[in-house]
């Protein structure tokens, strides 16, 4: 395994492995990450699907798979995540805001998703995820090129300058029709709302159905000039 130390180091080598590995396939850059990284590498999941969770599994049995629960998701969404831990060569880890929901309705007034998303996705999301990838060097993401505008530049390993870490992405390159090829070929754990209207799964209160034409992010925060809950940047 590579032992890299400063953020410097990490970034010049984040740099140099998004250049190297831009054709290379998912399960290559998973498997250079964990050769790279070891138990210093987790998977990220919405839970969504559990598409780079399980690839991951296959060049890091065990690989730790991070699901943020903000206490505001689908039963459906729950559901997935019991799935994977049961069923797949992973260890789920679940991170939760420090406040409840009903400690923050308490601080802030309910339904502080419809007044100010972006404070509650900070709350909810973002922070959690900072603190609960404290102990990690890189992280990887089920991020596509293809799913809007705000993603078509997704490198398939990148610097995280925020969190100071190693972001990779290995099905960056992918379509949806390779994602759905893959789910069909190892018979890998959906979210059942991707089979109701769904093509991108968040929270309860802020995700809607998509309708036709619209691309595959649509139907989050609709109507609110939002696109993006800060994970990503």
């Amino acid at each position: 395994m590579t032992t890299v130390q400063s953020g410097q180091d990490l970034k010049t080598l984040a740099e140099q492995a998004g250049r190297d590995l831009e054709d290379a396939s998912a399960l290559d850059i998973l498997k250079w990450a964990a050769d790279t990284f070891g138990k210093r590498f987790c998977v990220t999941s919405s839970m969504e699907d559990a598409v780079v969770a399980h690839l991951a599994s296959r060049v890091f049995p065990g690989v730790d798979v991070v699901f943020l629960d903000t206490g505001y998701h689908f039963e459906e969404t729950i559901g997935t995540r019991d799935a994977v831990d049961a069923v797949m060569d992973v260890n789920v880890i679940t991170l939760t805001p420090r406040q409840t929901v009903a400690e923050q309705d308490a601080e802030y007034g309910p339904r502080l998703h419809d007044r100010d998303p972006d404070l509650c996705c900070a709350l909810r999301k973002v922070k959690p995820l900072e603190e609960g990838l404290t102990h990690y060097a890189a992280w990887a993401t089920g991020l596509r090129r293809d799913e809007s505008p705000t993603r078509a530049d997704t490198p398939v390993v990148g610097w995280d300058e925020k969190r100071q870490k190693v972001k990779i992405s290995p099905i960056a390159r992918w379509n949806q029709d390779d994602v759905d090829a893959y789910v069909a070929e190892h018979g890998v754990l959906t979210n059942p709302l991707l089979m109701d209207g769904y093509t991108s799964v968040g929270c309860a209160p802020c995700t809607r159905r998509v309708l036709a034409g619209e691309d595959a992010r649509a139907g989050r925060w609709a109507g609110r000039g939002k696109t993006e809950c800060g994970l990503h940047g």
